[in-house]
């Protein structure tokens, strides 16, 4: 796997801090897919984000009905 250079990684990173929640999981995953074997470890470090967020973005890609979906949670979902 091949990685990327600092300077790519800082502007990957404040790209990545400036998008939605939703928005961050399915990039990462997108990231995940291009590098190959050992992605979404690599992308998980980088990002300071869990290797599942990754995975659950890495399914909501391949899910047609989840990437029309405009809501972040479901309805009821988060802190009280």
């Amino acid at each position: 796997m091949n990685s990327y250079s600092s300077e790519v990684e800082a502007k990957m990173e404040r790209l990545y801090q400036s998008l939605s929640e939703k928005d961050r999981r399915r990039y990462a995953a997108i990231e995940a897919l291009k590098l190959g074997w050992g992605g979404i470890n690599y992308i998980s470090q980088l990002f300071g984000c869990d290797d599942d967020t990754i995975r659950f973005g890495l399914k909501e890609l391949e899910d047609k009905t989840a990437m029309n979906m405009s809501e972040i949670r479901r309805s009821g979902g988060g802190r009280k």
